[in-house]
């Protein structure tokens, strides 16, 4: 079987240009995000366990969308963006 990305070679869509600086994973606040399906907390707490074992954890919070099956609300992900300066996002199950 091949499976072939028709949109491959394309060049996207310009819009504007954001500077982004590299994330400093021993320190920068983290979100770590649900979807709230069934063990996706636990998945992000184990990894949050992890980090705690190379950094302090104080600025590495847990946040969940509403439903599994809805995008993220508009604000939580503003509050994310003003906030953290990295997301790990969870799809448990």
């Amino acid at each position: 079987m091949r499976i072939y990305n028709p949109t491959f070679g394309m060049a996207a869509a310009s819009g504007p240009t954001v500077a982004l600086k590299p994330v400093n994973w021993a320190t920068d606040a983290i979100a770590l995000i649900s979807n709230s399906k069934p063990n996706a907390r636990e998945l992000l707490a184990g990894i949050r366990d992890k980090l705690g074992a190379t950094r302090k954890i104080d600025n590495i919070e847990f946040l969940a969308k509403n439903s599994a099956s809805q995008p993220a609300p508009k604000d939580l992900i503003e509050a994310v963006a003003k906030k953290y300066r990295a997301a790990l996002l969870a799809l448990g199950d």
